[in-house]
């Protein structure tokens, strides 16, 4: 597997989790607020702010016919036809080149989901750093070749995807020249259930596809986003607004400035907390052996006289002869004189038969 970088950035095994802030509809067709809502996530130390380039008239076609209509009733946009819902949550592409301009004075990498190729090459005329296919686009396959053969970085969400489609996904991308891609786990609902994330795929793509990993989380919260980290998540996509009260088509499984910037730290102290395969302590532990068990002298005793469980105990601190000795130095006879407190000499071990 390859670590590749997103401007100059890396992104992969040894890296930090890189963190995305999904503006998408949160806008609420407002470039002020949009431009908030940039500020607020370089603010919150997100690496990346991501958009969404369609039009209605781009990503469906404007229909009444059931075919058209969101009808499920656990659905936040059910009622919706799709071009009303899409016409209500597209980014204003003459905003686009203003987003970019802010991240880049800010120090925040932006970069877009991509439905279509008129939307790749309006990016491509950006200079756009990277791609993302959202899991609703990954069985548009001439869309992931076009995206690819930019030869930039191809982020892939991999939600409703079979295996055998992701396969298809991954062989097209790398067949159209994408030599940096990532696959995102995603759970397609909104917002998702967290029984539903079965994080424990993460590891599976990884080995199998050699690509870096990551989460696209649609759960509400942070938990788990920072979990899918330990099971090697280098990236983790996250809706983002300012506050949920101001209700937009995202806003109930986005999170809001406070919890984000908890996603950012967490996200950090869960990849710094994964270490390697090692046990006994570590150079900062070294200090707490004080709060350890070993065997001390409880009782002054002469030289020559008998260790009993009188005079030895096995108490705090840690300094001296590990416990595992007590049954055996019980019944030994001192080599020297000792007091109350005092650590037992090593040496007593070599008459331990």
């Amino acid at each position: 597997m390859n670590n590749f970088k997103i401007n100059k950035t890396f992104l992969g095994d040894k890296c930090k989790p890189y963190i995305i802030a999904e503006m998408s509809g949160n806008h609420n067709q407002s470039i002020n607020k949009a431009i908030k809502i940039i500020n607020a996530a370089a603010k919150c130390g997100a690496n990346a702010i991501k958009i969404q380039t369609y039009t209605p008239n781009t990503i469906t076609l404007k229909s009444a016919k059931k075919d058209f209509v969101i009808k499920s009733k656990n659905s936040l946009w059910s009622g919706y036809t799709l071009h009303d819902l899409y016409n209500k949550a597209y980014t204003n592409w003459d905003w686009i080149s203003e987003i970019y301009k802010q991240s880049n004075k800010l120090g925040i990498d932006c970069f877009s989901s991509v439905f279509d190729e008129t939307s790749v090459d309006f990016l491509e005329n950006l200079n756009t750093p990277a791609y993302k296919i959202a899991s609703f686009e990954n069985n548009h396959i001439p869309l992931i070749r076009k995206a690819a053969s930019t030869k930039k970085p191809l982020i892939i969400s991999t939600g409703l995807a079979t295996q055998i489609e992701i396969d298809e996904v991954v062989e097209n991308a790398r067949q159209a020249g994408c030599k940096k891609l990532a696959l995102l786990k995603c759970t397609s609902d909104y917002p998702a259930n967290p029984r539903d994330s079965n994080l424990l795929s993460i590891p599976f793509i990884k080995k199998k596809y050699k690509t870096i990993v990551g989460l696209s989380d649609h759960t509400k919260g942070i938990g788990t986003a920072i979990a899918s980290i330990s099971l090697g998540s280098s990236i983790i996509e996250k809706h983002f607004t300012l506050k949920r009260q101001n209700k937009s088509l995202d806003s109930e499984f986005s999170l809001n400035e406070k919890e984000f910037e908890s996603l950012v730290i967490e996200s950090e102290r869960a990849y710094l907390s994964l270490g390697i395969e090692k046990f006994g302590s570590s150079k900062r532990e070294k200090k707490s052996l004080q709060f350890r068990r070993s065997i001390y002298i409880s009782q002054n005793i002469k030289k020559g006289e008998t260790f009993t469980n009188k005079n030895i105990q096995i108490i705090r601190p840690g300094y001296s002869i590990h416990p595992r000795y007590y049954d055996k130095i019980i019944g030994l006879r001192s080599d020297k004189n000792y007091e109350t407190g005092e650590r037992i000499n090593k040496s007593i071990l070599s008459k331990i038969k």
